[in-house]
């Protein structure tokens, strides 16, 4: 060991469904420099002291989204967190709030992906338009407009932050909402109305109890917890459109 890496303790939330009957906690010590990651960290102890470890991650960069975990019970993306932050203390690693676990750090994302769906995260055209007319064409203010909800990389931190998915794992929640927020912004699109059904259903914005936990650990700034105070006004606005003429709503 060089002089410069530092042993720290790494605490890790296992779990194997073929051979546990719930979740517990083993503990590995780490030497570590101070460049060394979290995820990093999680390496180690899979190359060194337990292959079967599993936990996902890719880019490593910040960008792919899959490395997120739990540290110290706070959602983050364990490649762009640093175990010098938390030394000489132990550090506790476990797998994302909220979701099924399917084994070690690794969170069943299948509900998440139908919550995806359900938004129809596309640009559906308020009128079909030929190749000859060329391209849809749209401003740099028009673009403006929604590019903060457009740098979400699907890490589902801010599920995992979410009291109210945990408590009701049918909200549709923050990210897909941000997504949704997104294309209905988008003067391309005109599917806005057709997705104001889902934001203001049982399953949509109204769950939401304004804690706004989802924006603070979200590694890329998207404010979700914005797009869904927004999102409540529209539903709002809409509802009461409706109601003063059957034939009116948003447009």
């Amino acid at each position: 060991m060089s002089e410069n890496q530092k042993i720290i303790e790494i605490e890790v939330l296992r779990y194997n469904p073929e051979s546990d009957q719930e979740p517990h906690l083993e503990v590995y010590k780490v030497p570590f420099s101070d460049d060394m990651s979290v995820l990093q960290g999680a390496q180690y102890i899979k190359d060194t002291f337990d292959g079967s470890l599993t936990f996902r991650w890719s880019c490593r960069m910040a960008i792919c989204g899959s490395c997120g975990m739990m540290i110290n019970g706070i959602p983050k993306l364990s490649c762009e967190t640093f175990l010098r932050d938390y030394y000489p203390n132990r550090i506790r690693i476990e797998a994302l709030a909220h979701f099924p676990i399917e084994k070690d750090l690794v969170v069943d994302l299948g509900g998440f992906i139908e919550k995806l769906e359900s938004i129809q995260p596309y640009i559906i055209p308020k009128e079909p338009r030929s190749l000859e007319q060329g391209e849809y064409l749209q401003s740099p203010k028009q673009f403006n407009d929604y590019i903060q909800f457009t740098s979400c990389i699907n890490c589902t931190l801010c599920y995992a932050a979410c009291p109210q998915f945990g408590l009701n794992p049918d909200f549709i929640g923050p990210a897909a909402i941000a997504l949704l927020h997104r294309y209905n912004m988008d003067s391309r699109d005109g599917a806005a109305e057709e997705r104001m059904e889902l934001v203001a259903s049982e399953e949509g914005v109204f769950n939401c109890s304004a804690v706004g936990y989802c924006s603070e650990v979200c590694p890329k700034h998207v404010d979700p917890a914005n797009a869904v105070n927004i999102n409540k006004a529209n539903a709002a606005k809409d509802y009461f459109l409706r109601f003063l003429s059957p034939k009116g709503g948003s447009k």
